[in-house]
């Protein structure tokens, strides 16, 4: 007799098994194993939520970064698609709209007029200009690049940290073009947030040893994209797609970092904190300079 043989899958007789859940401790196979916070829980105990008394969610299954596998993987870049449409839509029928969202540095919209800027203390220029755009073919490849790049990201990571790492591209995108343009150019558009999804998916692809060579491609081409001059009107700005590029690898390596339980939580969020108070300093060095 073979003493040493695994269980069998409570659910699968025949499979052998060294995994158990977490709640109930059955011996769960691959096929039926749901991922948790922390280990994995059978079927039953996500669905029924073992009678512990933690809400439900508590028991949901979690994505790679600990966020609720959600019905709906890709509802926020759905949902920041529509906002970018919408802007598009409202700034073409209102310039002046347009030229109050962009970021501007400092400018004057005539001789002598008022200064206006985020060095006047206009700072939600840097994250409305992250949802603006004047030109169709602009918001185009925006939102094709949000919709490839981010559908996939958002389901590994959960609506809520999926959000934080746009965000926070988006801010440190804005913070860098700040810091280094001229004050009175205009910068808007989402490629900035963009690069920062990008970022955060080359460090899920690394931590979950994924084939990198279509991850490392793509980010070598929007980078030759973003350097090399294409001709005629098309003006791109590097010092957003930098910006957000690191600021998204960053908050994405703290997204995914293997820790388990409440130090997962601080971890993440604590990562958030500190990349926003990186942009908010470099924020405030541009405006000491400027005024």
């Amino acid at each position: 007799m073979d003493t040493d043989r695994l269980p069998g899958c409570y659910r699968h007789p025949d499979r052998d098994t060294g995994i158990t859940c977490t709640r109930c401790e059955r011996p769960i196979c691959p096929e039926c194993m749901i991922s948790a916070s922390v280990g994995f829980q059978c079927p039953e105990c996500v669905r029924e939520g073992s009678g512990t008394g933690h809400r439900p969610t508590a028991n949901a299954p979690r994505t790679i970064a600990g966020g609720v596998v959600a019905a709906d993987p890709h509802l926020v870049t759905k949902i920041l698609i529509g906002i970018n449409v919408v802007v598009f839509l409202v700034a073409l029928s209102d310039p002046v709209l347009a030229r109050e969202l962009a970021l501007y540095g400092l400018y004057r919209d005539y001789f002598g007029g008022t200064l206006h800027g985020v060095s006047t203390g206009e700072y939600y220029r840097l994250l409305t200009s992250v949802f603006l755009h004047t030109e169709w073919w602009h918001i185009a490849g925006n939102m094709l690049a949000l919709w490839v790049i981010g559908g996939p990201l958002e389901a590994a990571l959960g609506r809520v940290r999926y959000l934080a790492v746009f965000l926070l591209s988006g801010l440190g995108a804005s913070a860098l073009v700040y810091l280094l343009t001229a004050p009175n150019v205009a910068t808007l558009g989402a490629s900035g947030a963009v690069f920062g999804l990008l970022g955060a998916t080359v460090v899920l692809a690394k931590r979950l040893r994924y084939e990198m060579r279509p991850v490392i491609t793509m980010v070598v081409l929007m980078l030759v994209l973003t350097f090399v001059p294409l001709g005629g009107s098309l003006s791109v700005s590097w010092q957003a797609h930098v910006g957000g590029l690191v600021t998204g690898a960053l908050v994405g390596l703290g997204m995914i970092m293997p820790t388990a339980g409440r130090n997962r939580a601080l971890v993440q969020w604590g990562t958030c904190a500190m990349a926003f108070l990186l942009a908010a300093t470099v924020v405030l060095v541009r405006t000491a300079e400027l005024t």
